[in-house]
């Protein structure tokens, strides 16, 4: 159920102790909170009359990844996209999970709330031995009840932001294997072989947490660098654009892999949500890599069409010197092997289109500046 969960003993400390802790609650560096931009009018009308294509006529084209799971990557790195912001990372030998979501539903309820119109290409109990789950904020399309307890039945790691590890023990994780971090804080692991080290450091991110209308901000959002001998990669959470990424590319770059929310946007949410013109931005700020959004294609969480951001990167990538890695759901794919994009995901648009002909294009819309 959603939300205040009681923050006791070393947790309350070091929630407390965190300068971004201030009068009860976390706060973004530039002091933007969660407001909207603008009058809220054009967005509730947008809400009530306009948006047909929010979901796809189809599911969309989708792989088993567990065929390539078989063999390691043969550079050290690959990445698996398994929906919204959850990623399978084989980095070095380690392999480590963001933001599992496997529930039906965006909400605390089973019946209501964003609905999930993408299955996800592998069941939760088929993916194989994991060395970490790594949850960047409590919003209901990043921590999911119910796949954390599935892998905590499994007897998995976590790392998460602080304060997030009471919500992780409520859903059944032990609190030895929880660790949560302050921004610019680190922790290194050891794979459950024993042949692996890798390092999870928290970075800021732009955005805010709560579950229920009681705890906003009592828990902190946090993007996330994994750092092993030969690669780092940089999961963004969610944010929006702040100069912060700057400093993330001093300190913790540069990355081979770079993780970019890119969905679920509007113009009036841009301090909280990046979009995907402000992704390639932040990607720029962040000193280039290789960019695989995430945080689409899964939840209609926003009054863009499904497919937008995937559109919008493609018009723009250019510009910005972008190099797009955009593989189907469930495709095992290496980031330095990849020479071309492939619009797969422009199989359901042109199947949209053939079954309505008579519909004019809509224009898209800005992701905000």
């Amino acid at each position: 159920m959603p939300g205040v969960r009681r923050f006791e003993g070393l947790r309350r400390e070091r929630v407390e102790a965190s300068p971004r802790f201030v009068a009860g609650s976390f706060r973004n560096s530039s002091g933007l909170g969660p407001q909207l931009q603008g009058s809220t009018t054009p967005v509730l009308r947008e809400f009530l009359f306009e948006g047909n294509r929010r979901v796809p006529v189809a599911p969309l084209p989708s792989i088993d990844p567990r065929p390539s799971w078989v063999r390691p990557p043969e550079t050290g790195l690959r990445t698996t996209w398994l929906g919204h912001s959850t990623v399978l990372i084989e980095q070095d030998g380690a392999r480590i999970l963001t933001d599992p979501v496997w529930g039906l539903r965006a909400s605390p309820s089973s019946w209501i709330g964003p609905k999930r119109f993408q299955p996800v290409p592998v069941a939760i109990d088929a993916l194989g031995p994991i060395d970490l789950v790594i949850i960047s904020h409590d919003h209901y399309d990043h921590l999911d009840a119910q796949s954390v307890r599935a892998l905590a039945r499994q007897g998995l790691r976590f790392c998460t932001s602080l304060g997030v590890g009471a919500h992780l023990e409520a859903f059944g994780v032990p609190a030895e294997h929880i660790v949560e971090l302050d921004w610019w804080e680190s922790h290194t692991f050891v794979s459950a072989d024993g042949r692996s080290e890798f390092s999870i450091t928290a970075a800021p991110s732009q955005h805010f947490s709560g579950r229920g209308p009681f705890d906003r901000n009592r828990t902190l959002w946090s993007a996330f660098v994994i750092s092993t001998a030969s690669h780092r990669v940089f999961f963004s959470g969610d944010t929006g654009l702040t100069d912060e990424y700057r400093e993330i590319a001093t300190r913790l770059g540069p990355f081979d892999l770079v993780m970019l929310e890119v969905g679920a946007y509007h113009p009036a949410w841009g301090h909280i949500h990046l979009g995907p013109e402000n992704a390639l931005r932040a990607l720029n700020l962040l000193g280039g890599g290789t960019l695989l959004p995430v945080h689409w294609g899964t939840f209609n969480l926003a009054l863009h069409d499904w497919d937008e951001p995937a559109e919008t990167l493609v018009e723009h990538a250019h510009a910005f010197g972008a190099r797009l890695l955009m593989p189907k759901l469930g495709a095992a794919v290496e980031p330095s092997r990849i020479e071309q994009l492939d619009p797969w995901w422009r199989e359901i648009s042109v199947r949209e289109i053939e079954l309505q002909p008579q519909r004019s294009p809509q224009p898209r819309s800005s992701s905000g500046g």
